[in-house]
């Protein structure tokens, strides 16, 4: 036994590369292994016995005679159904495809221009839609190649046999779908026979290292997943799920469209279904189920043959969702008809792509002619003509059912039938003209000599072939240029249709769009379920409004949570909310900042009026109580006050009205630096005079008692230069205050900073804080709590003799005021009007202190000179040892009544 042979390579290499390299399940691989052992074994007497089983496992192929032939395959029929090879006629992709490659035989047989005297035949065989038995069918491609060594057989007479030569077939135009293209690919290239498809558009076939003899008329799906990408991006989805037949077209093409889109990115894929090859009851229901997990991914992306849409669609409508999904489709649907039929409603609003195409007149007219007597050489007519008219032709032998209407063989196609050209005619017609322009100008190359086949092209080289395949540029049947990268692709040209049932005469797919490596979509014309022109949604999160920020959602960047920038942030950018400085708050749509408003105590505030007002009494009765002791400074209720230091006493509390206006007036530097100055000077100067002149008192009688001898230091010009190194600490310490922190005004943006943004202030006042304002307060309070005490110690002196009952009196009332002015000034510190509260509580208690001082010391004795001057006459004058004698009388009374006796005794002061 003498195995067979092939040449120019060894099958070794078709071993490995098809069995071990074949990337499908392992009922395939050990199918690809017992057909590799029948080639490789054959022997010289199982040549015969091969060839037959073969011509009776193809029973029928298309056989068109001619100096070079070209192969075909085309789904003549349908997947058969379990157990059978092949099914129904399809009449549209089978036979309307398949005329596509005989009228361009014609056309190009007829063209004396083109391969003159050089006539194209074929081999044209049916896949019916299998990929394993388009593989089987293939090896009549491939018969020529395999040389026999037939030295060993011989006739029964003892001659040496004669075996008919099969034709060799130098390309081959197919085949329709993917999964069967990349199977017949796999042994086509090891033979180097260049294939052309028309209509095979998975990825996987743009792979040159693994493909590199298929070339295809019609763009890749990866354009295809591109141009749908886009109109996703323009219709303004961006969660969308994808739905898949299972195989090469269906799966490859949502691998395509999954991954541009992850690399293009702003598209997300809410769920990926795949529809098995034989769905089970209810599958498709489970389907439908599935995709309403993600309700918000309306947009379903489908690459599934027509049968799957068209189940896909009745689920759908079981499920009551008509108008829900809006489906973009692939080349699969296009513009057909079939998967819609009774189902308009469920698609309408679908968007489609189509590889650009033109109906081609020239065509339709030979179809339409094609009748059984001149269309012999089509062994399939016969059927097609039984299903196209549905009746039965009459055959020998052979009884009709009477039910069923005869053939006439008069019918005419388009007349006694309905007649639609299939959309993928011109690509068949442009993939029989690219094989004819490249031998065309392979034989102008090699046999310029001479016309017809020359011997450089007996046998024609595969590989110099498919060079000149792929450098073909010509205008095919619709106008447009076909030509092919090196890939073998074609470029990318896409008619973009919409299934619309309103506003048009009639219903079905209208062009919207086209995508030539970049979009034209026209959104005017598109419409959607119940005619609706607004363009629907397909996002899984709205746009968050202005001032919110995008809180994404782990693993699917197209969806978030929508978060109000609240308080003082405003939103920086999608993802992220930022502070306000603290000079801004945000604006009311909180997308930027904006500068606070600047506010201060103003004059016609209640805050300002009522403090004002006091202060403006307690200045005009201070001017009064002062213009009458100028006015009578020499009476002897005047000198019996202590000219002197009652002028400084009523200095301090002009001071102290006077603040108020300091305090209410618009900060600068000048009037922070006269608060500084005389918001404890004017107290300073009140308590220092008032403290002088008790302590002066509580001296005296505290001497008299021990002896006669009077106190030091109670002239007075003793008691000014006290009251004056009293004042001088005050000064002293605010003049080191403006050497450490000179006067300046700030804005305060903290202290007026409430929840909500709309109502923050800055403040513009000075630089005082509160415990700057106790400390400069501080000195005055030591002063004030040791008057109170000396106004204590002296109470029990004889009224007749002093002040200090008066001044003790003004000095308890005075305590009870700035005991209420701590909590009040301090608890309002978390108030929205801190500020004026604060101001106006300081200025109200010093102006009540002030008012106090002046009420109890100095309006009775403006009383009397006034209205009583009867009252204000000299009295007896007192030597200091009267003075002594009285206080040493006082303190004598005072001990006897503690012990219970009383004496009376003349008042010998009088």
């Amino acid at each position: 036994m003498i195995s067979s042979v092939y040449t120019p390579h060894s099958l070794l290499p078709l071993f490995f590369i098809l069995f071990l390299g074949h990337q499908h399940h392992i009922a395939t691989r050990l199918w690809w292994l017992r057909l590799l052992m029948s080639i490789c074994l054959w022997s010289g007497e199982e040549v015969q016995k091969v060839m037959a089983s073969h011509q009776h496992f193809h029973p029928h192929s298309i056989k068109i005679p001619g100096d070079i032939t070209l192969g075909g395959l085309f789904p003549i029929h349908a997947r058969g159904p379990h157990g059978l090879p092949c099914g129904e006629l399809k009449k549209e992709k089978g036979i309307h495809r398949m005329e596509a490659m005989l009228y361009a035989l014609d056309q190009i047989n007829s063209d004396p221009d083109l391969l003159p005297n050089i006539t194209l035949g074929a081999r044209i065989l049916d896949t019916c839609s299998r990929d394993t038995y388009a593989l089987e069918q293939s090896l009549t491609f491939v018969q020529a190649l395999i040389q026999k060594d037939t030295s060993d057989i011989r006739c029964s007479n003892g001659e040496p046999p004669v075996i008919r030569k099969p034709e060799r077939v130098v390309a081959v135009v197919g085949a329709s779908a993917s999964s069967v293209s990349i199977m017949v690919a796999n042994i086509l290239r090891l033979f180097e026979i260049p294939q052309v498809s028309y209509a095979s558009t998975a990825p996987e076939l743009s792979d040159n290292n693994r493909y590199d003899f298929f070339s295809r008329v019609v763009p890749p799906d990866s354009y295809q997943a591109q141009a749908m990408l886009d109109i996703v991006k323009a219709l303004g989805w961006n969660y969308v799920s994808t739905l898949a037949s299972e195989g090469n077209y269906g799966e490859s093409g949502v691998d395509a469209f999954m991954q541009i889109s992850r690399e293009a990115g702003g598209v997300c894929i809410a769920q990926s279904v795949k529809i098995p090859r034989e769905p089970t009851d209810g599958e498709f229901d489970k389907i439908i189920k599935r995709l309403m997990e993600t309700s918000n991914a309306r947009g379903v992306i489908i690459f599934a043959n027509e049968d799957d849409i068209k189940q896909v669609l009745e689920a759908a409508k079981r499920a009551n969702l008509t108008g829900h999904f809006l489906f973009v489709g692939s080349d699969s649907w296009g513009a057909k008809s079939s998967p819609i039929m009774e189902l308009e409603d469920m698609a309408e609003g679908a968007v489609t792509i189509l590889p650009k195409r033109a109906s081609i007149d020239g065509f339709d007219q030979y179809f339409m002619s094609r009748s059984l007597e001149n269309n012999r050489r089509n062994i399939w007519f016969n059927e097609f003509w039984e299903d196209d008219f549905r009746c039965k032709l009459t055959r020998p032998g052979v009884k009709v059912d009477p039910g069923k209407k005869k053939c006439t063989g008069q019918e005419r196609i388009g007349l006694d039938s309905s007649y639609e050209q299939e959309g993928k005619v011109q690509f068949v017609i442009d993939a029989v003209y690219a094989v004819a322009y490249a031998l065309h100008s392979m034989q102008q190359n090699l046999c310029s000599s001479s016309s017809g086949v020359c011997s450089h092209m007996d046998p024609v080289e595969g590989r110099a072939l498919l060079d000149y395949i792929r450098a073909v540029n010509f205008n095919g049947s619709a106008g447009t240029s076909v030509l092919f990268n090196e890939n073998g692709d074609a470029p990318g040209r896409y008619d973009i249709f919409q299934f619309q049932m309103t506003n048009h005469s009639h219903p079905g797919y209208h062009v919207i769009g086209q995508w030539t490596n970049n979009l034209r979509l026209n959104l005017e014309e598109m419409q959607w379920s119940g005619g609706d022109k607004s363009l629907p949604d397909s996002i899984c999160s709205f746009p968050c409004k202005p001032g919110e920020r995008k809180k994404m959602v782990n693993g699917v960047p197209c969806c978030w949570h929508c978060e109000l920038c609240d308080g003082y942030h405003y939103q920086l950018d999608e993802f992220t909310c930022e502070m306000c400085p603290s000079d801004m708050r945000p604006v009311p749509n909180r997308t930027a900042c904006r500068p606070t408003p600047i506010i201060k105590l103003e004059w016609n505030s209640p805050w300002a009026l009522v403090p004002a007002a006091l202060s403006m009494l307690g200045i005009l009765a201070t001017s009064t109580v002062v213009i009458t002791f100028i006015r009578f400074n020499d009476t002897p209720i005047v000198r019996a006050a202590g000219r002197e230091l009652s002028y400084v006493l009523l200095t301090g509390i002009f001071l102290i009205y006077l603040i108020t206006f300091l305090m209410i007036a618009e900060p600068g530097v000048v009037v922070c630096a006269f608060r500084r100055l005389l918001l404890g000077l004017g107290m300073a100067i009140t308590y220092s005079a008032m403290l002088t002149k008790t302590n002066r008192i509580y001296r005296i009688f505290e001497q008299g008692k021990r002896s006669v001898t009077p106190p030091k230091f109670i002239s007075p010009t003793s008691q000014l230069l006290i009251t004056f190194i009293l004042i001088s600490v005050q000064v002293f310490g605010v003049f080191v205050w403006f050497a450490v922190v000179p006067p300046h005004t700030i804005v305060d943006y903290n202290e007026l900073r409430p929840p909500n943004p709309d109502l923050a202030r800055g403040i513009l006042k000075c630089d005082m804080s509160d415990l700057s304002l106790i400390y400069c307060l501080s000195y005055s309070i030591i002063l004030m709590v040791t008057c109170t005490v000396y106004a204590v110690k002296s109470r029990k002196v004889p009224e007749t003799f002093n002040e200090a009952k008066p001044i003790g009196f003004a000095m308890y009332t005075t305590c009870i005021v700035w005991l209420a002015f701590v909590p009040i000034f301090f608890g309002t510190a978390q108030s929205t009007e801190k500020m004026f509260i604060q101001t106006a509580t300081l200025t109200v208690s010093m102006t009540l202190s002030a008012s106090v001082s002046l009420g109890m010391l100095y309006i009775p004795k403006v009383y009397v000179i006034l209205f009583h001057p009867e009252q204000n006459i000299p009295k007896r004058k007192r030597s200091f040892k009267g003075v002594v004698q009285a206080a040493h009388l006082s303190h004598k009374s005072l001990k006897e009544k503690q012990n219970g006796k009383t004496n009376f005794e003349p008042d010998r002061m009088q």
